[in-house]
């Protein structure tokens, strides 16, 4: 495992303060222990500090991960967010958006989140901005990009969409499945 770079960090903070906002600062100012990002094979993992000096124990090779992965560099140099970020940026994240139960399981199988499936959402969401998609029971179901602002939502049609669907739960289970029928 490795720091990342000036420019990685760049990219990688600008990516989560797409969610985040200015909440970003609560993932390395934490009271309870000091908390880092490091890069292993394209892949960022979030770890406390313990937990990177019990990986300097282990080879590189041997290394497989560490931590929380929040995501990965694809070959462009952009980054991606994975779903096994979610309990952080549903814990921080500055917009939100719960869905009706009808509208979790279409969210859940990939699609995007139609007015129609909208419960509510937060005031002042500005368009194109991140937001975490929640199940009216508050478990966070995944992450997308807000379509409309909160004003412009209000005068949609039914079916028109709110939030572009970025990750979700269900992509694990997608993603398992696809692979099973390489096989």
């Amino acid at each position: 495992m490795r720091q990342l770079t000036e420019e990685e960090t760049k990219t990688l903070f600008s990516k989560l303060k797409l969610i985040l906002g200015d909440n970003i600062r609560h993932l390395i100012d934490r009271p309870d222990e000091d908390y880092v990002f490091r890069l292993q094979e394209n892949k960022v993992y979030y770890m406390s500090k313990g937990v990177l000096d019990l990986c300097q124990l282990i080879g590189r090779e041997e290394l497989f991960s560490a931590g929380i992965c929040f995501g990965n560099f694809t070959k462009s140099g952009k980054f991606k967010i994975h779903i096994t970020a979610l309990p952080y940026l549903a814990k921080y994240t500055k917009y939100k958006v719960w869905v009706k139960p009808g509208g979790e399981q279409v969210f859940l199988y990939g699609n995007h989140v139609l007015k129609t499936h909208v419960a509510r959402m937060t005031e002042g969401v500005p368009q194109y901005e991140g937001v975490v998609v929640f199940s009216m029971n508050d478990v966070p179901l995944g992450f997308g990009v807000a379509a409309r602002s909160t004003e412009q939502s209000l005068k949609l049609q039914p079916h028109d969409i709110v939030v572009f669907n970025h990750s979700d739960l269900g992509a694990y289970i997608r993603t398992v499945e696809e692979k099973q029928a390489d096989y």
